[in-house]
């Protein structure tokens, strides 16, 4: 008889949705009155995920942030504890705080934002009476590792961009954790993309302990009436002869290097092209012959498949992006080229004819690629229609973001900034977060109005007014391409133009974009209904939540808390035994509690298992993103974060572990900044048993070095030094060997951890160099050739633009901040 009344009232609702004419809003205690439209689908998947822990695939622009504050409301008003937000970047913590404090009745100063930019000390103040904190995952995994926080008491995490639930992620480990300490663990990871692959899904659920999985596409009956039309333009665009014609010269380097590769027997005689992919596998293979011993044909073959993986990518920015492009990247090759660390596979390049040939070629062609010119008219064509529009332009290189940022500069009606992130490369400076924050806010009150943004941009910006977004080219990712897209349509109708140069690449990445994200759709049903045998989100209004009323339907069932009659309007609601949160009306409805934990649970992760007191070891804070403090921590050992001066880890008054992966151990070889040696030669002198960790099984492939010569260097090391070498073959091999040798120290030899010594205080010519390569932009080398010209620190400091681009890869913009920093009033 009740599931009949409930099929009714099903019924009636999802007609009642559809006919009516007037807006509903979401009633809750924690929830600002009128603030939130109610929506049949939000309402659903939020009683799923209140359910049990729940991965919700949801378009974007469609609510997703509201199902989390659902979830984050009825939690909070029904136990006694805080909420976590996690986001990825920044900017997006900053938009998911405004949003909370918005709409929700808490006050403002219960909703704390954590950045790496507030002091450990500050948040672990804020962190006491907070009951929403939303954090980037990297600090909140510092705080787990360094125990300034735990969260026993934290009763619901949000994991926003789920997808990067993979791998090394911090919210692999915060999720971890966070099911070995809450007292009642609840999980909500919210994505548009999720990934193609079955593998990729089941993984982001694995590590995210979610059991069920929620999905809703643009055709879903219940989401369809608020989807916005979007219309989607693939423009299809010759490339002219002369960028072919670059293209030619090049080529020719890729069929001889590939001939070659053929000729060592490497690769099928009948095979003229290999895909990126299949040049990787290859190079992987290569790799793993070297380490049964050196072959020089090997050894050539790798530098020819570095070579082929340089051209083709050359090529590629040729046919897609266009000369101006292509030239920073020939600028770029050649500094490599010219560089001590650089690689012979770029020297070999730069010196091979048909390369010289394309790059004067370059210099004296006055064409540029028929995109930009497109990129400016529908620009101009939709802001000069449409004065109040906003406009993104994704591009995959920075390279191309600055040159289309320059080409949409005094465009009448076009207020073009540049949006890229943090990472500062070659003649190339990022923005700061803050920088980034700025210009979004910026761009959303119109003093910009379009944006020229690279993949930084592609992720949860709340951009509600944009009109249109255009690729400049597309991209094979169906993560990535759906998340561009999702940039336009949120409050009202808009367009995605993806620009494709006919005959390159670019068809390539549309045909596969188009695919996968076919796949992904598919793959998601197919997970959705094996994981979910009883199906969730169907019944109408707020069951499983208990929280929010549909009005006029539900009647009483005008719940603020659970099991609380004072505000639920049901009198005396009894909580089921065993169960906590749900008031017996609404198990009526389908909606279980979620089962208390016991004591001692199950599933926790050990390296050793051994009788006797816990380790304690110090981690040098730079050593946090390795893997290997997690996996000491999860290990049971008690982790102290802290910045060393020697050593990486220190397991007793006489042992202290210097970690090096093999590609990071090769490259203090190569760099004299890096200084291999000197680093070991305090570690020796400092303490008693020093330890050399070398990670990884590439050591005599991944750089282009002879092994004689690493060999000498290991020599040197284990010789002159008295340092033991020991290789792992990861993270967690190196945490089981860090944690023996602390297991033999600290229990066997009653040895305790204690830290002392300091580097060798740095020579005269290196503290100048360091002055100089403090100011960015300038690094070691860049220092170096400054003061050379200069003779000193002093000189390099008085120096006047036309005067700093006298030196050797000082170029305008780097000259301009030199003076920009030694010029400028300190306001500060």
């Amino acid at each position: 008889m009740v599931m009949t009344t409930i099929s009714q009232m099903e019924t009636h609702l999802l007609q009642q949705d559809t006919d009516k004419q007037t807006t509903d809003f979401i009633t809750h205690p924690l929830i600002k009155p009128d603030a939130i439209e109610q929506r049949l689908y939000q309402l659903n998947l939020a009683a799923a995920a209140l359910k049990q822990s729940t991965l919700v695939v949801l378009p974007t622009g469609l609510g997703k942030t509201i199902v989390a504050l659902i979830v984050i409301a009825n939690r909070l008003q029904a136990m006694s504890g805080k909420v976590i937000i996690l986001s990825p970047t920044k900017p997006l913590v900053e938009q998911h705080a405004s949003f909370l404090k918005k709409f929700m009745t808490l006050p403002p100063d219960e909703i704390v934002v954590f950045t790496g930019s507030i002091p450990s000390a500050k948040r672990i103040a804020l962190w006491k009476d907070a009951r929403i904190v939303v954090s980037t995952p990297q600090v909140i995994e510092n705080d787990l590792l360094s125990h300034r926080i735990d969260l026993s008491d934290v009763v619901h995490i949000t994991f926003d961009e789920a997808h990067r639930s993979v791998g090394n992620y911090a919210y692999v480990y915060i999720a971890e954790k966070y099911q070995f300490q809450a007292k009642d663990p609840l999980v909500l990871g919210i994505t548009a993309s999720p990934g193609a692959s079955s593998e990729k899904i089941e993984e982001v659920c694995r590590n995210l302990s979610t059991s069920k999985v929620q999905v809703r596409t643009d055709d879903d009956p219940d989401v369809k009436p608020y989807v916005h039309y979007r219309d989607l333009e693939w423009r299809h665009i010759t490339v002219p002869v002369e960028i072919k014609g670059l293209k030619d010269s090049m080529q020719r380097v890729l069929d001889n290097r590939i001939e070659q590769l053929t000729k060592l027997d490497f690769i099928d005689p009948n095979r003229k092209y290999l895909n990126k992919r299949e040049l990787l596998d290859l190079q992987s293979r290569l790799q793993s012959r070297l380490r049964s011993g050196p072959d020089q044909q090997v050894f050539k073959a790798i530098s020819l498949v570095a070579e082929i993986l340089k051209i083709s990518h050359a090529i590629e920015i040729t046919e897609t992006q266009g000369p101006e492009a292509l030239a920073k990247y020939f600028e770029r090759l050649e500094h490599e080229a010219g560089s001590k660390s650089g690689s012979k596979a770029s020297r070999r390049l730069v010196e091979d004819v048909h390369m010289r040939q394309a790059m004067y070629a370059l210099k004296e062609m006055d064409v540029t690629h028929p995109k930009l010119e497109i990129v400016k008219d529908i620009v101009s064509g939709q802001l000069r229609n449409n004065p109040d529009s906003r406009v993104i332009i994704f591009t995959n290189y920075r390279d191309m973001s600055e040159l289309v940022t320059r080409n949409l500069e005094g465009v009448d009606n076009v207020r073009p900034v540049r949006f890229v992130g943090q990472a500062s490369k070659y003649k190339d400076t990022g923005l700061t977060q803050k920088q980034q924050v700025e210009i979004l806010d910026k761009f959303r009150s119109g003093e910009y109005n379009a944006l020229v943004a690279t993949s930084v941009a592609e992720e949860g910006l709340d951009i509600p007014a944009t009109d249109l977004v255009l690729f400049y080219e597309p991209v094979p990712s169906e993560i990535r391409s759906i998340q561009r897209k999702g940039r336009t349509g949120r409050s009202h109708a808009g367009k995605v133009v993806v620009l494709v140069a006919k005959g390159t690449k670019d068809e390539a990445y549309y045909w596969s974009s188009r695919r996968k994200e076919k796949t992904m759709n598919s793959k998601m049903r197919q997970l959705s209904d094996t994981r979910n045998a009883q199906t969730f989100g169907e019944t109408p209004g707020i069951p499983g939540t208990g929280m929010l009323r549909t009005p006029g339907t539900l009647g009483t069932l005008d719940t603020g808390v659970m099991g609380t009659s004072e505000q639920s309007g049901v009198p005396g609601t009894p909580e089921k035994p065993g169960m906590t949160g749900v008031p017996e009306q609404l198990e009526m409805l389908g909606v279980q509690g979620v089962p208390e934990q016991p004591a001692e649970k199950a599933g926790q992760k050990q390296l050793l298992d051994y009788s006797g007191e816990k380790l304690q070891i110090y981690v040098d804070r730079r050593e946090i993103r390795s893997g290997v403090a997690r996996a000491l921590e999860s290990a049971g050992t008690d982790v102290i974060l802290t910045t060393l001066e020697v050593g990486d880890y220190i397991v007793s008054d006489r042992v202290a572990i210097e970690r090096k992966t093999d590609v990071d151990f090769l490259d203090s070889i190569i760099d004299k900044d890096r200084n291999i040696f000197g680093q070991l030669s305090d570690l020796a002198r400092t303490y008693d048993r020093p330890v050399l960790i070398i990670e990884g099984a590439n050591l005599y492939t991944t750089r282009q070095i002879h092994p004689n010569a690493i060999r000498g260097v290991l020599a040197s090391i284990a010789t002159d030094f008295g340092i033991p070498i020991i290789s792992t073959r990861d993270a967690q091999d190196t945490a089981a060997l860090i944690q023996v040798i602390a297991k033999r120290e600290q229990v066997d030899e009653k040895r305790t951890p204690s830290l002392h010594g300091r580097k060798t205080a740095m020579t005269l010519s290196e503290q100048q160099k360091y002055i100089i390569s403090s100011i960015s932009n300038i690094g070691p080398v860049a220092a170096r050739k400054l003061l050379q010209h200069f003779g000193s620190v002093e000189s390099v400091m008085r120096a006047g633009p036309d005067e700093l681009m006298e030196v050797e890869s000082i170029g305008p913009k780097t000259a301009q901040r030199i003076r920009e920093v030694v010029g400028s009033v300190y306001k500060g």
